[in-house]
């Protein structure tokens, strides 16, 4: 039997020979770069206004360094200060701190859904969920996954259930959807409205919960960018709110709006909030101050020129993708064609994350790079077999000028591919890709 150190050697060799192994990238490697890439969306963090206001609240408090412990141990006076802030500020009933958006949402639906239960949710749903699923006591048969955004498939899901499971309908068991307003690898923003309306035609005893995560919406959308579920008024429609403090906000940790019981029943059994250290006084601080910046609207002109960003970009990239095969390089289909002012909120909203859709998405984001544009890869298995990507993520401080850049590096480097393949010929188009 091959050792421990033979068998992970060999894992890892073969994620090498499928070209699929992950590796941290070099810290100094972006230095100087135009940033495509990170999810700083309203550039908080190189804000000198945010860094100003961070450092003379931590002069000021009382409490800097550490928590102390387990929120259970040690309730820190700022931890529920800023848990007040937060109810009052997404207008929810109470709110609850957690280290990560990732631990909100293991501890949730590990903790939450119920034996007999039922848990049904989009094919693109975050890692933290299946992990939280999987750690539940929900059967695998209850977990039923339906097509990305798809109401219709939403609604058949739920006529199945209801037909194996007549109590659903009567309320002998509960259901819960889990989505994403904005996901992160396609930007495509969620039916949310419809998707409410179908829980609650199908379940009409009240028995259906509305799960919704809200990470990369934060700051961008709904009054003083609390989000869509805020902008499309369903505050009193949805179970729970994810928002998380690492994106638009350039902080750390997440918040997990909900009910007083819900929050009660987390406190007694989500195990990632029971058994790890709250997040540190200066991570309060810090989220603390960023919130100021949603209420003074500073984060709103932010927005506004995140928003001019992606119309730039989408109105100067459209033109040449017509003349670019769909095989070399192409906008999903969600963003190959303007917006319609009269489609619904979620067809008209602007994603600052933007898919360049590839087979060379390796080759192509080098390419950006020797040109001073940080514009990430995502390949198998973040993303599934024959969808990959570069993924292009604007932010209001990116200048119109970086902006244009970045499509004549992405147009440059499809009309060379072209050129070089029409010379060699179509079998030596991966070669030619990767000289490129």
């Amino acid at each position: 039997m091959p050792s421990l150190g033979d068998q992970l050697t060999a894992a890892l060799k073969s994620r090498d020979e499928r070209l699929i192994r992950r590796r941290l990238p070099d810290p100094q490697a972006d230095d100087g770069l135009a940033d495509f890439s990170t999810n700083d969306y309203l550039s908080f963090a190189t804000s000198s206004v945010l860094r100003k206001r961070f450092l003379e609240k931590l002069t000021a408090a009382p409490n800097v360094l550490g928590s102390g412990g387990s929120r259970l141990l040690v309730n820190g006076p700022a931890h529920a200060a800023l848990e007040a802030r937060l109810a009052r500020f997404f207008a929810a009933p109470t709110a609850l701190l957690f280290n990560s958006g990732f631990d909100a949402n293991v501890g949730f639906f590990s903790a939450v859904p119920q034996p007999g239960d039922a848990i049904v949710f989009d094919e693109h749903i975050h890692a933290s969920v299946h992990d939280g699923m999987r750690g539940s006591r929900i059967e695998p048969s209850m977990r039923r996954a339906f097509a990305h955004n798809s109401v219709d498939a939403l609604r058949n899901v739920l006529e199945r259930l209801i037909e194996e499971y007549p109590d659903l309908q009567t309320g002998g068991r509960s259901a819960f959807l889990a989505v994403e307003t904005l996901y992160s690898m396609d930007g495509t923003i969620c039916p949310l409205a419809e998707m409410v309306e179908v829980m609650e035609d199908s379940l009409p005893c009240g028995n259906g919960y509305v799960v919704v995560d809200e990470a990369h919406a934060t700051g961008l959308y709904g009054p003083q960018g609390r989000g869509l579920v805020a902008l499309l008024g369903l505050e009193n429609r949805v179970l729970a709110r994810l928002h998380t403090f690492g994106k638009a906000l350039a902080g750390t940790g997440a918040v997990l709006l909900t009910t007083p019981l819900i929050r009660d029943y987390l406190l007694n059994y989500a195990r990632s909030l029971i058994y790890t250290t709250s997040l540190s006084y200066a991570n309060i601080i810090s989220v603390d101050c960023s919130f100021d910046l949603l209420e003074d609207g500073t984060a709103a002109q932010l927005a506004n020129e995140l928003y001019d960003r992606i119309d730039h970009f989408l109105a100067l990239i459209r033109p040449h993708l017509c003349t670019i095969p769909l095989s070399i390089l192409a906008l999903p289909p969600h963003l190959a064609l303007p917006l319609r002012p009269s489609s619904p909120p979620h067809r008209t909203l602007l994603s600052p994350i933007i898919p360049i859709l590839t087979p060379y998405a390796r080759p192509l984001s080098a390419h950006l790079r020797g040109l001073g544009l940080n514009a990430r890869p995502i390949v198998w298995p973040t993303v599934p077999k024959g969808r990959d990507r570069v993924r292009v993520c604007l932010h209001a401080g990116n200048s119109r000028k970086e902006v244009e850049r970045l499509v004549s590096g992405l147009v440059g480097w499809a009309e060379r591919w072209q050129r070089e393949n029409a010379r060699l010929g179509e079998d030596k188009g991966e070669v030619v890709a990767a000289k490129l």
